[in-house]
């Protein structure tokens, strides 16, 4: 800039050609004419502009201050309206925005919504606690195909006789064959169904491939066990209630028995878990519970006692349902099954099993001391843990790891008749044999009952657990115990007389002509039905015998007189089954120049030592 160039406010549109005010002209409707001229030929407004604001030369460069004396000190004195570009001073922060609020607006719904704070992963179902669950359940099921496959041995006298009978079924069904005995008037299940099964696979694959159908029927059944639980509770009591339900004696011993026990079993499982998952669908979705729960009766009659459960629990799991229409809910399940039952009575025809063996079965001699004691022994563990899940789910619908959190769960009564439904269930098996005085099966229908008790078990490993897994070694503890009094409980009850040595011998004597006494006589009359017939097999429970005089004796004397006169043509026998008929048969055996002991085959069970011993007619 040249120290020639015009000065003050109006200098900039002067150098550019730009005219400011001029004679005539307004500004801020004040007339500026000649007059206003000073004696230095500036404008008398902008001499007053100058003093009101800044001299006329503080805005000029360094170079022309210098040429005006008391420049500098006017810059001094007002700065200019620019200031110093300094790269390395910090920006002012900027003040917070302060919120606006507008009267009237505070009842308005925000525009943005935030998303629910979920709890502990464990405790919802994200996609990766339920690939982690998945993987925990494999597991668990790969321990329990383990201790079940790790039981072994030749054929025990139930799946003996199911398994034969089962063939007998089969030749009726497919080539009208006449049965050789009337099974449906003394089976604890109706004999064509699970018999018929069962003899179908031994015909493709044998004893072994019979016990591993059960197998699958119990594994199938934790796999349900797990997915009931996670939907009344969450995953980590699912998981518990697999856990210590895949290591009782009952559920290792039952998956590698080829009885319809297992069948059973996963077959109530199937309906507890479509009552469940059918809790918010309407009413008439339970129907879908009342196949399963009728056919597990019909395959063993011992699942009618938990027919009830079934139907109680259709009630309570109601969802978002009260009085009327939750109660509504179990009358569509009741009404269901008895149809289903009714429609099978009749097309079956009488079945006197089930007044035989279920309803008005004989009584026994076992105290009610003793049977709580084996109760106790079998499934006491697993009570106590659903004891302890009832009573605080009872307390405190969700533990919690963000106890803020609270979510849809069912009220206090409510939780406390779910609680005691399935913890009492397991109480049923154990009352009514204690009712009959009998412990025949009583670890098979332990387990029944352990089943219902599972969930209410695998929460109460989780609350001893706590939350953040607070003390683990509580829920280890717990699991451990009860996987080492389940083995070594159904290494014990998995103990039956080896008779591979026995039936290989007695192939060699026996035909399709003989009679043959034996002590389970179930057994070898499965291994050699391809060369004798059922009824050449005489057992040692109850016999009625006519002598050569036309004398009739029954019981123990029967026995007796039969041997006597040289009936049978072949006896084996070890007395661990019916001590009193073996006491008989020795009577009859005694100086007895009919017989000859032919063979004595030792064996070790968990009882102890003991022998079958053969004798042949001379």
């Amino acid at each position: 800039m040249s120290s020639r160039q015009p000065s003050g406010p109006w200098a900039e549109q002067q150098a550019y050609g730009q005219p400011g005010p001029h004679q005539g002209q307004e500004y801020g409707g004040q007339a500026y004419g000649s007059e206003a001229l000073q004696a230095d030929g500036h404008p008398a407004y902008e001499q007053e502009y100058a003093q009101q604001s800044v001299a006329p030369h503080a805005y000029e460069w360094p170079q022309q201050q210098a040429a005006h004396p008391g420049a500098a000190q006017a810059a001094d004195a007002y700065p200019p309206y620019y200031d110093a570009y300094d790269p390395y001073a910090e920006p002012e922060p900027e003040p917070a925005a302060q919120p606006t609020v507008i009267v009237g607006e505070a009842e308005r719904a925000p525009g943005y919504t935030l998303p629910d704070v979920q709890e502990s992963a464990w405790d919802v179902d994200t996609r990766r606690s339920k690939l982690l669950g998945r993987v925990a359940l494999l597991f668990l099921l790969l321990v329990q195909a383990g201790l079940s496959l790790r039981l072994k041995g030749t054929a025990f006298q139930d799946e003996a006789l199911y398994i034969a009978s089962g063939h007998y079924e089969l030749d009726n069904l497919l080539h009208g064959t006449k049965l050789p005995a009337d099974f449906a008037s003394y089976f604890s299940g109706h004999p064509k169904l699970y018999p018929v099964l069962a003899a179908a696979v031994d015909s493709a694959f044998g004893l072994t491939g019979v016990r591993m159908v059960s197998l699958g029927f119990m594994l199938s059944s934790t796999a349900l066990l797990y997915a009931l639980t996670r939907r009344l509770f969450n995953l980590r009591a699912a998981l518990g209630a697999a856990a210590l339900f895949s290591v009782v004696e009952s559920t290792t011993v039952l998956g590698n028995f080829a009885t319809y026990d297992a069948a059973a079993i996963f077959l109530l499982t199937l309906a507890m878990y479509a009552v469940v998952r059918t809790d918010r669908m309407p009413a008439v979705a339970v129907l879908l519970a009342a196949p399963p729960a009728a056919l597990a009766f019909a395959v063993k009659y011992a699942s009618g006692l938990y027919l009830p459960t079934l139907v109680v629990l259709a009630i309570v799991t109601a969802h978002r349902h009260r009085s009327v229409k939750a109660a509504g809910r179990g009358v569509v399940l009741g009404a269901g099954i008895g149809a289903l039952l009714g429609a099978g009575y009749t097309l079956s025809g009488p079945l006197g099993g089930i007044s035989s063996t279920t309803t008005n079965r004989a009584h026994g001699s076992d105290s009610a001391l003793t049977l709580l004691e084996h109760s106790a022994e079998w499934g006491g563990l697993v009570f106590l843990a659903a004891l302890g899940g009832s009573i605080a789910y009872a307390l405190r619908g969700r533990m919690g790891e963000m106890p803020w959190i609270e979510g849809v769960t069912p009220g206090r009564w409510r939780r406390a008749a779910l609680g005691a439904l399935l913890t009492g269930t397991a109480l049923l098996a154990p009352a009514y044999q204690i009712h009959l005085h009998t412990q025949v099966s009583l670890f098979k229908h332990v387990g029944f009952g352990l089943l219902f008790a599972a969930p209410m078990a695998g929460l109460g490993l989780a609350r001893l657990v706590g939350p953040h897994f607070r003390h683990p070694q509580l829920g280890i503890m717990l699991y451990v115990l009860t996987l080492v009094f389940g083995m070594v409980q159904a290494q014990q009850a998995y103990s039956f007389p080896d008779s591979s040595q026995m039936t290989a011998y007695l192939r060699t004597m026996v035909d399709h002509k003989g009679r043959y006494l034996a002590e389970e006589q179930e057994v070898p009359a499965y291994y050699l039905r391809d060369v004798t017939g059922w009824k050449q097999w005489q057992n040692t429970y109850f016999m009625d015998y006519r002598d050569k005089a036309g004398k009739q004796y029954t019981g123990p004397d029967a026995y007796r007189q039969a041997v006597r006169d040289g009936w049978f043509d072949v006896i084996v026998m070890h007395g661990n089954v019916t001590p009193d008929t073996y006491r008989a048969v020795q009577a009859g055996l005694k100086g007895n120049t009919h017989y000859r002991l032919a063979a004595v085959f030792p064996y070790t069970t968990s009882s102890g030592e003991s022998a079958y011993r053969v004798w042949v007619k001379r």
